[in-house]
């Protein structure tokens, strides 16, 4: 998607008045599609979705309440180094992202801590080995080893009156703008799983901002008093990674789902990835 394209959309759509805020709409991500292969072909360190993680000698295989979790990607800095948006991120190091292997952590409660886990290394000096999977991991908890190449992408958000509360959007311009992203949808694309770095999310549900803020306070009521307090601070996350149901990965999510990996930008800044949260959507 280039911005060519959006403002040719926004402008088929009727909303030609709206054109001078697609800058602040926008946002560059790292695309990242998939060919499954054999990971023996992998070197190690190597930028890859499932398979074996590649970790620092002395790095023990993440787990939670004596549970291993599922290895599901694994990001060598440097390949982003080209890639628009990369400048959010550390140059270099790799950053390793597990989930929860029974599937049972959707970041709707405070008590789902723990049920993911990134880890983030850069020292060039460190060295990196293949890990086998624990044994108590079901072979359904371990993926089919892809290849990464990123792309850049540009991203618009689901409802653009949440990024811009300056400019109130009407029924009407929100049902416009949603026929701008109908008209942006490439059928063949939309047939590839969209696993994505940054950018505005591909969201199923609703915004997830909201809840990244409210639930690791265990806030699940929209009516709780706290709610106003900390509602101020959501659009503060920010997407890192999402990660798509892919049949060639062996990936499924709920109901053709995706898992999202949120953090809030001043962590991002200073590479506090374990301050991150997760959430799952599905159809």
């Amino acid at each position: 998607m280039q911005r060519a394209e959006i403002e040719q959309a926004f402008y088929k759509a009727g909303l030609g008045a709206r054109v001078p805020e697609i800058d602040r709409l926008m946002r560059a991500s790292i695309r990242l599609l998939t060919k499954p292969v054999n990971e023996n072909t992998l070197q190690v360190g190597s930028s890859k979705l499932g398979g074996h993680p590649d970790l620092p000698v002395g790095v023990k295989w993440p787990e939670h309440d004596g549970q291993a979790l599922s290895f599901l990607a694994q990001i060598r800095l440097t390949d982003l180094l080209t890639m628009q948006g990369s400048e959010a991120l550390p140059l270099w190091g790799t950053l390793w992202f597990f989930y929860d292997a029974s599937q049972q952590t959707f970041g709707d409660q405070a008590q789902d801590c723990g049920g993911w886990s990134i880890l983030f290394n850069n020292d060039l000096s460190a060295r990196l080995q293949r890990v086998p999977a624990p044994t108590e991991l079901p072979a359904a908890s371990l993926f089919q080893a892809c290849a990464l190449t990123f792309h850049d992408e540009l991203t618009l958000p689901l409802e653009p009156a949440l990024e811009l509360p300056d400019s109130h959007w009407s029924d009407e311009e929100q049902e416009a703008y949603e026929h701008a992203l109908e008209l942006l949808r490439n059928p063949a694309d939309l047939a590839l799983p969209h696993h994505r770095l940054l950018g505005n999310p591909d969201t199923i549900q609703d915004d997830m901002r909201l809840q990244c803020q409210l639930a690791p306070q265990n806030i699940t009521d929209p009516d709780d008093p706290r709610v106003a307090a900390l509602e101020a601070g959501a659009l503060d996350w920010q997407l890192l990674l999402q990660i798509d149901t892919d049949a060639g990965a062996h990936m499924h999510w709920a109901n053709n789902g995706m898992l999202y990996y949120w953090l809030k930008q001043a962590d991002l800044r200073a590479w506090r990835f374990d301050q991150s949260w997760l959430i799952l959507q599905a159809e």
